[in-house]
């Protein structure tokens, strides 16, 4: 299936690994130009060298939890290819593992992490986008999004990412600018927390797998990317304001 994504260019934030990184490389192998961005610019020149396509991906080193950053990177875009036509807001993180050891600051630092760089960059990015006619905006949110897991400032972040998804989908679908949002459930990835996870306690970890994931594993980069390129595309046109799930049934939500 041929996605029609040549030559559209896209803002991937937090892709120097993991799920971003993913994104970014199924993109650029459907011909997108597309701008990497994360606040480590060693493991993000790693990533950009590592792109598929030669000059269809350059690396934008900020911090997108700042307004300041966010535009920096959007413009950055605009620069080096042109303009923007998708923007994926993947940069996260998570806090408090119990409510005991949550406070204001936990709770006001994970909403750092997660929901206003997606609020700051889809802002910064609005201007671009109304300019050519319209765009993509993905907020990666996560399956403790929908339903209880993880710690809690995390389910509120990441609910608060969807919920933000369908306001901005109702009021951006005048501009032309179609907004989703998707929840991936447990994701392996190299330097990522569940392969941190499998090495400090793989009987604790064998267990979490049989209760708790139908297919007997964890889930693999490249199955969110698939899914988020083709949600980008025009193949998903109607798609608009609901969370898609990826996550091998290991949710229990509806």
């Amino acid at each position: 299936m041929d996605l029609g994504l040549d030559g559209k260019i896209a803002l991937v934030t937090g892709s120097s690994r993991g799920i971003g990184r993913g994104i970014a490389t199924r993109l650029s192998e459907e011909g997108a130009h597309v701008i990497l961005c994360a606040r480590g610019a060693d493991e993000l020149d790693t990533a950009v060298r590592a792109m598929p396509g030669p000059g269809r991906a350059f690396a934008a080193a900020a911090d997108v939890t700042s307004p300041e950053g966010a535009a920096a990177v959007v413009a950055t875009a605009v620069e080096q290819f042109g303009g923007l036509d998708i923007v994926v807001n993947n940069v996260g993180g998570s806090g408090a593992k119990a409510f005991d050891d949550m406070d204001a600051a936990d709770l006001q630092t994970v909403l750092g992490k997660n929901l206003f760089p997606a609020l700051n960059v889809s802002r910064a990015a609005l201007p671009v986008l109304r300019g050519r006619g319209g765009g993509v905006i993905a907020l990666i949110a996560s399956i403790w999004g929908r339903e209880g897991g993880g710690g809690p400032s995390y389910n509120v972040a990441k609910a608060a990412e969807i919920s933000l998804a369908k306001a901005m989908a109702r009021d951006l679908a005048p501009s032309g600018i179609r907004v989703f949002s998707v929840a991936p459930g447990s994701t392996l990835f190299p330097g990522g927390s569940w392969e941190r996870r499998l090495r400090d306690d793989p009987e604790a970890m064998a267990a979490f797998i049989r209760s708790e994931l139908p297919w007997g594993r964890l889930g693999a980069v490249h199955e969110v990317a698939d899914v988020v390129a083709f949600l980008v595309s025009q193949r998903a046109s109607w798609v608009v304001g609901t969370c898609v799930t990826v996550d091998g049934g290991q949710s229990r939500a509806f």
